[in-house]
């Protein structure tokens, strides 16, 4: 796991660390010592640690003026025992929404499990972001993932499955994915 890294070909376009509008601004970042982990696996040092211990994230692109952010993710999303949305929406989303961004194109491939609880978060979530016409969508969520999420009722307040899976959202330049994503959703 230590081998994977966030995407990285948008950061001439878009680096969290310097953009003083986000909750990482003025991490620094070692590309020799391996302090996070996933259990008992070491992830790269460029994902960020938002309070989970088995999640990790790297927000890779922000545009203020459209309202937007697309969020890579990596290890196991448990809201069941480390409750990783409390995490994820009171460091993380909270923080952007205040910054205005209430449409989310969140990068799921590198999630190999999931594990439902409450829904408080989730849906205090999409309750923010529609108010504004805004929206959550997974991309590239493994299948057996996708399951749990349907079987617990997520798609009440995000978005996946096969009709969101871009393979390729690499090649894709970031407000280009956003604008393919968006027309998906709007019709």
């Amino acid at each position: 796991m230590h081998r994977i890294e966030p995407h990285f070909r948008w950061r001439d376009i878009y680096v969290a660390s310097r953009d003083n509008r986000s909750p990482f601004y003025g991490r620094e970042y070692s590309e020799f010592f391996f302090t996070n982990k996933i259990y008992n696996y070491v992830i790269h040092p460029q994902w960020d640690a938002f309070g989970s211990d088995t999640l990790y994230l790297k927000i890779l692109f922000v545009d203020y003026d459209k309202n937007a952010a697309i969020i890579e993710f990596i290890g196991e999303w448990n809201d069941c025992i480390t409750n990783d949305i409390m995490h994820l929406k009171r460091n993380v989303i909270d923080h952007l929404i205040q910054q205005g961004i209430t449409k989310y194109l969140l990068i799921m491939e590198n999630v190999l499990n999931y594990h439902a609880d409450e829904d408080d978060y989730y849906q205090e979530w999409y309750e923010e972001v529609t108010e504004e016409a805004g929206w959550i969508c997974f991309v590239n969520t493994l299948e057996h993932v996708a399951q749990e999420m349907e079987e617990t009722n997520m798609h009440y307040y995000a978005s996946f499955g096969e009709n969101y899976n871009r393979p390729n959202w690499r090649i894709y330049e970031p407000e280009a994915l956003i604008a393919t994503m968006e027309t998906m959703l709007i019709e």
